[in-house]
């Protein structure tokens, strides 16, 4: 292996491990080792935590007294005499992370919370509880209620019950145009949650849910983004199968292109989902369904190409695991979503109203409609709950959408 072979013979390395503190910066070194650093990067690691060490022993600190704040000064003393690399900060935080599952320096100590913050906390507890919501979907309706609290309750909780009408219609003139019509309608339907959780928890006495309008947007008026046959076959193409990035990006999009999965489905998938022998593979879709699907072949072929030549080995259980170290699973679906913008430019395809993975869906969408399958069956495929999610598709079938006309004044249709 080459890190092990890397401290095996550097001098650094040795150098560090006789100090006062060798046996944590052996600990240190079999971390680097599990996360299958490069040569260069493990040296790197090696030399900003010797930097540290000398550091601290000019200063008369103890090991004890390390800590993020201790570490940002470091950082501010090195960075005066030498750049700051992008991986500097993270070696730290490695070697923080080591010092506390050995006991050598305190737990982190979590910063007070701010009334808002409590609020946010409780508010967190009922929409996990009471009424389901999966951690992501929670997310998404803090910054709406953190903008909401800083400008008409400033006060913490004790304000809470001072809310009137005024000023949740006021907040909505002020900010309904902020973005689209979209952002809107979730911008009040977070609004809608909050008050109906102050209300249920009697933190309010007015039922305020009920007074928070309606931002209007039409259904169906716009049509889907897709890509033709050829531009799906370009983006694929672009992919260079000779690296390992590459392999590992043409799999993810054959996933989006051939099974019309999300992004977020594609991050969470493991490798325990694949079922080889029945050739499918199990889909964790919104809502907390689970789904199987069957492989198409040349999605399975490159999934193989990807786990034989290109994933680095890492005790992950995700499919798709980074390519730098540490190789984990992506965070969430934005890196698949990234991945999927970077193929469409690789491409030179332009003229999308959404560069992203959510594209490759409608693509699949719209070819199997003109290739004669049923709005049922497309429905089935993408998972859609409701048949009016499928619905959006059939504006784009042009011919189909010809014999509907109504003819003109002369005989013309």
């Amino acid at each position: 292996m080459e890190v092990e072979d890397y401290l095996g013979r550097s001098r650094l390395y040795r150098r560090l491990r006789s100090g006062p503190h060798g046996q944590l910066v052996e600990l240190y070194a079999a971390r680097l080792v599990e996360e299958r650093l490069v040569r260069q990067g493990t040296w790197r690691c090696l030399n900003v935590v010797g930097g540290l060490l000398s550091w601290i022993a000019g200063r008369r600190y103890k090991l004890a007294d390390l800590d993020e704040q201790v570490v940002e000064r470091y950082l501010r003393y090195r960075g005066g005499r030498q750049s700051i690399q992008p991986g500097d900060r993270a070696a730290l935080r490695r070697w923080l992370s080591v010092l506390r599952e050995d006991g050598a320096i305190a737990p982190v100590v979590p910063p007070p919370l701010t009334p808002h913050d409590q609020i946010f906390k409780e508010f967190d507890a009922y929409l996990l509880s009471e009424r389901g919501l999966a951690p992501k979907s929670i997310v998404r309706h803090l910054p709406v209620i953190r903008r909401f609290l800083h400008e008409v309750c400033s006060g913490g909780a004790d304000d809470l019950c001072k809310i009137s009408q005024g000023d949740v219609t006021g907040y909505i003139e002020r900010h309904a145009q902020d973005w689209s019509p979209e952002t809107g309608k979730a911008m009040c339907s977070s609004l809608r949650a909050f008050l109906r959780y102050l209300h249920h928890r009697r933190l309010n006495p007015r039922a305020l849910a009920d007074c928070v309008p309606s931002i209007r947007r039409w259904k169906l008026a716009t049509l889907p983004t897709y890509l033709s046959a050829a531009q799906v076959r370009k983006a694929l193409d672009g992919c260079d199968r000779e690296t390992v990035m590459g392999r590992r990006d043409h799999a993810i999009l054959l996933l989006l292109a051939r099974l019309g999965l999300r992004a977020d489905e594609v991050a969470t998938l493991t490798l325990d989902d694949i079922d080889w022998r029945a050739s499918e593979i199990l889909v964790r879709a919104k809502g907390r369904q689970r789904a199987r699907m069957p492989i198409p072949p040349d999605v399975g072929a490159a999934i193989v190409a990807y786990l034989r030549n290109g994933r680095p080995k890492s005790s992950c259980r995700r499919l798709f695991v980074r390519t730098l170290a540490p190789h984990v699973g992506f965070a969430s679906g934005c890196a698949i979503t990234q991945i999927a913008k970077t193929a469409l430019d690789r491409a030179g395809i332009e003229g999308c109203a959404h560069r992203g993975a959510h594209v490759f869906r409608h693509s699949l969408a719209t070819e199997l409609l003109r290739s004669g399958a049923t709005l049922s069956e497309i429905g089935q495929l993408l998972r859609h709950k409701s048949h009016d999610t499928t619905r959006i598709y059939a504006k784009v079938d042009i011919n189909a959408l010809r014999t509907l006309s109504l003819p003109w004044p002369g005989g013309v249709q």
